[in-house]
């Protein structure tokens, strides 16, 4: 397939594979918080994406967001990293019309499935993008911005030699509670012990947050959908921690 012959979808795969070099072309190696596993865009996914990309798409930029042209209103914004398939994203976005949702994904059939269903549930409070998080959070958001940060079920990294890749380290958390409106939130969860633990650690650190939990985590509120990871999770008998911090 040649340049000229490849769809936005396929040239969208290729921008997040893209090595990152050196002024001077040496490679510059990250420690990134996810590993790029594009996998197979299918022919729907990638239709998907190139049909409505437009609508519901949305690309880096070296500049903040104008979210109140983008969703057409000053509703508060809700940004989820990491939304996998996407669907539970669109079942949030769906069930709150006053929110609007922007979901970032590296993932390219994830991106292609989520527009595919929220095409399908017809929502239009919804953004995507597919890039990496940090970047996006550096460049396209404006300081008080958000009206909260949704972060379920991250790469765990479980291997203690690992654990300087999880997204949640103090830099990330410090990152994240700039870009919050005052009373924003922050919600993370997962299925692993010990990140939820880091999680706490690294969250109640944090000056300018508070912990709503009685004590130390919440019950799974009945907002956050359940996804089919998390249900094959209890059928194990795997326990799920949900933290919900607030900015002062």
């Amino acid at each position: 397939m040649t340049e000229a012959q490849k769809t936005f979808a396929d040239q969208k795969r290729k921008t997040v594979e893209t090595a990152e070099f050196t002024e001077d072309g040496r490679y510059k190696r990250k420690v990134r918080s996810f590993v790029l596993r594009t996998g197979r865009l299918s022919d729907f996914q990638k239709n998907m994406m190139n049909d409505h990309w437009a609508d519901l798409g949305l690309d880096y930029q070296n500049a903040p967001f104008d979210f109140a042209a983008i969703y057409g209103n000053s509703n508060p914004v809700i940004l989820e990293i990491g939304f996998g398939m996407g669907k539970s994203l669109v079942d949030m976005a769906e069930a709150n019309p006053d929110k609007n949702y922007l979901g970032i994904e590296v993932h390219t059939p994830g991106v292609g499935a989520c527009i595919a269903y929220a095409v399908e549930k017809g929502v239009k409070n919804l953004r995507v993008i597919c890039h990496d998080a940090t970047e996006i959070l550096r460049d396209c958001v404006k300081d008080g911005e958000l009206g909260g940060l949704q972060l379920f079920f991250p790469d765990p990294w479980h291997k203690a030699k690992h654990h300087k890749r999880r997204i949640v380290q103090p830099h990330f958390v410090e990152q994240v509670v700039q870009k919050l409106q005052p009373n924003g939130f922050i919600h993370m969860a997962t299925d692993w012990e010990n990140y939820a633990e880091q999680m706490l650690e690294v969250l109640s650190a944090n000056e300018n947050l508070v912990n709503t939990a009685e004590k130390d985590y919440i019950p799974r509120p009945d907002f956050r959908p359940l996804t089919k990871f998390e249900v094959r999770g209890h059928r194990l008998g795997h326990g799920v921690w949900d933290l919900y911090f607030k900015k002062k």
